[in-house]
């Protein structure tokens, strides 16, 4: 597809940097999305510019409408229509057992997770549609294996908001099917990327690693590779399937 535009949410780091660059290097123009982090932003925009690929960068907080609007409006402006949307933005809280999370960081979780992906997908949906004039395109969700797993003990309010993810994607792909969009999902499973920390146990995915099959954590590079299949040309008859990047966990 000529003219490949993709949003990578939460773009500056892990798995959202990875599939950025990756992405850049099969030829889309890139917007790397991010909340806070504009350094990290900038570094992996710049590393696509240098290696002669066209990179944005857009500061928005997918928990907010405004920002999204923004976002895409942006997009729009300097690097024309998206053709490809990986709903990577997300979040988790310290590990807690539900009985000691409170509706505050409850309703934070779902909505960063949630509310969103579906709003980042409906901007994507009202360029791509056939339906309002567009020329088709894909998107990718980030689910997690927390969705098949739950996350006891740990994050189940993660989990939880990853298994609507999951539903999400089985409806919209039924939903805008005949109107050239794809919408599929990657379930990471443990995987090396700074979201750990961000949960109050940087070294997680070694302390749980010798339960995987393969006895080892996941790269944001394997990731990467399976979103911009689902992305590609090769996978045009994919649409509404997830793939376990988990080690067979």
């Amino acid at each position: 597809m000529a003219g490949k535009v993709i949003v990578v949410t939460g773009g500056s780091r892990g798995i959202g940097a990875a599939t950025a660059k990756l992405a850049a290097r099969q030829g889309y123009a890139v917007c790397v999305n991010y909340v806070s982090n504009r350094d990290a932003a900038e570094a992996v925009a710049d590393e696509i510019r240098k290696a002669g690929g066209r990179a944005i960068t857009v500061a928005g907080d997918v928990a907010k409408e405004e920002d999204i609007l923004r976002l895409f409006a942006t997009v729009d402006k300097e690097l024309g229509p998206v053709t490809a949307l990986v709903n990577n933005a997300g979040i988790l809280d310290h590990q807690s057992r539900l009985d000691g999370m409170s509706a505050e960081r409850i309703n934070r979780v779902l909505i960063a997770n949630i509310t969103g992906s579906l709003l980042c997908a409906r901007e994507a949906v009202k360029r791509m549609s056939t339906r309002h004039g567009g020329r088709g395109g894909a998107i990718v969700n980030l689910s997690s294996m927390a969705a098949k797993l739950g996350g006891p003990g740990e994050y189940v309010d993660y989990a939880a908001s990853k298994g609507a993810i999951d539903a999400f994607t089985i409806g919209l792909a039924k939903e805008v099917a005949a109107e050239g969009i794809r919408v599929n999902a990657v379930r990471p499973g443990l995987i090396y990327t700074d979201i750990h920390a961000s949960g109050g146990e940087a070294g997680r995915v070694d302390r749980l690693k010798d339960a995987v099959p393969m006895k080892r954590g996941g790269t944001a590079e394997e990731v990467a590779n399976a979103i911009l299949w689902l992305l590609s040309d090769e996978s045009s008859y994919a649409t509404g399937t997830f793939i376990d990047v988990s080690g067979g966990r």
